[in-house]
């Protein structure tokens, strides 16, 4: 149950759903909105949540509840939202559904749920189903061990492929997913290749699997964050990764659909942290407080800025007394460095996180938006400067000195806004924290000081 990341109804689609369950809801219409929900998908009726209002939930969940779609229902929740529905549900109830759930999914439903309720549900699971679970919830759930599900097809490479056909017919509702078939080895269990359930069909009876599989299997440990194995995933256009122990026992496999949850999820980590909005994707579920303080610290951390500026300004204020055009340059200064500063990090950050930023060239990285930072304050630089001494014949340098600030504050915002994301990521630093306010704020004080600066030299102030 990936966390806030369900598919996304668009237009009539969305809007005529959420409409009929709310009209349908309104008229307590039981059985009519019965029959809409067994007829929708659970996901789409979990779009339609987030735009009900609390009451409104409560009341179309307990018509769920008493059907066979609600586990799969609840796994498509918003955490915040399954949170507020369950709470009111009993261990015994949640005990049934979750016995229905997917292994994984149970797993990511009871670590979400309060320790208590999560224990109490636990004891009422029968014990198979309970240490399929456990041994799902000893991993990390960032790794591919916590992403991992047990239901998987294997069998032994001495098998052969008549006994798997039928292995496979007897066995597919056990399954995940059913198109890739792994073979395994000794009474270990490690693997050994893998097959797909088209190149099985293509093969006579008789053969061994050993001899029709694929030794050259790629696999994950149960440890491998789950950015690698949706890069792996990604990469190889695979529909499932097996994952394995350290002594390659075949312990589960991440799915594609999990994988394309966590791109999405990593994505919009890195786009909120960017924004200095934290790092929960739930945001806009979030009550207005909390909401408040999730991204009060980094508009803090803009005030420091804007009140450090404040003071250089104040500091340079004689020769702005001698020279009043000055100000008028200074937002446009201190704004086109904080640009291009966050485009730099913005592109390094997501060119680090699909693997299109190779970390053995952070030099070259950084010298490339150097120069991408040159080209454009130089070109910025000669329109503004042009644009200052046109409307200001006094001083006579002023628009050199507005076109060297915006050159030389260009250069520096691209080169800061691409190094700083590449050396906290050589220190194994989330990158995506130092982009956003942090490199806006940083590239006005700079830019503002080494305005001033100029103006200084070149004007005799």
């Amino acid at each position: 149950m990936r966390k806030g990341h369900k598919r996304e109804l668009i237009g009539n689609e969305g809007k005529m759903i959420l409409d009929t369950v709310r009209r349908l809801n309104r008229r307590n219409a039981v059985d009519h909105l019965l029959k809409m929900l067994k007829k929708t998908h659970p996901a789409d009726i979990a779009w339609t949540f987030r735009h009900l209002t609390p009451n409104e939930r409560r009341s179309i969940f307990n018509i769920i509840a008493q059907t066979e779609m609600v586990g799969e229902f609840i796994s498509e929740l918003d955490e915040s939202i399954m949170l507020e529905l369950v709470s009111e549900l009993t261990p015994q109830y949640m005990a049934a559904i979750v016995k229905e759930m997917d292994k994984d999914d149970a797993a990511d439903l009871l670590e979400a749920l309060p320790e208590e309720m999560a224990n109490e549900i636990r004891k009422l699971m029968g014990k198979a189903d309970r240490e399929e679970v456990d041994a799902l919830l000893k991993y990390d759930p960032e790794t591919a061990g916590g992403l991992m599900s047990p239901d998987f097809m294997a069998f032994d490479e001495e098998m052969s492929v008549g006994e798997a056909i039928r292995n496979v017919q007897e066995r597919s509702e056990e399954s995940e997913t059913s198109f890739y078939l792994y073979t395994t080895h000794g009474p270990e269990k490690q693997l050994a290749g893998v097959l797909s359930l088209r190149e099985l069909l293509l093969h006579p009876p008789y053969r061994l699997l050993k001899n029709v599989m694929n030794p050259k299997v790629i696999a994950v440990s149960t440890i491998t964050p789950q950015n690698e194995v949706a890069h792996i995933v990604s990469q190889y256009n695979f529909l499932a990764v097996p994952v394995v122990d350290s002594s390659y026992k075949l312990l589960g496999i991440v799915t594609v659909d999990d994988v394309i949850d966590v791109i999405r999820e990593e994505a919009t980590e890195d786009f909120l942290r960017m924004a200095g909005a934290g790092k929960d994707q739930e945001i806009l579920l979030k009550p207005v407080l909390e909401n408040a303080k999730t991204r009060a610290p980094w508009l803090f951390a803009t005030l420091v800025g804007g009140v450090a500026a404040a003071f250089i300004i104040t500091f340079f204020e004689d020769e702005l007394a001698q020279v009043l055009a000055l100000t008028a340059f200074i937002p446009v200064v201190a704004g086109m460095g904080g640009n291009i500063g966050t485009q730099s990090s913005t592109i390094v950050v997501r060119g680090i996180a699909t693997g299109r930023v190779n970390m053995d060239e952070l030099f070259q990285v950084i010298f490339k938006e150097m120069r991408v930072g040159l080209i454009l304050g130089g070109a910025y630089g000669v329109f503004l400067g042009l644009l200052a001494w046109l409307g200001y014949t006094e001083p006579a340098l002023l628009g050199v000195v507005v076109g060297l600030s915006i050159l030389m504050v260009m250069t520096l915002a691209a080169s800061m806004g691409a190094a700083i994301p590449l050396i906290l990521r050589r220190f194994n630093v989330d990158a995506a924290i130092a982009t956003g306010p942090f490199i806006t704020t940083a590239m006005d004080i700079v830019g503002i000081t080494g305005y001033f600066v100029i103006a200084k030299v070149l004007l005799g102030l």
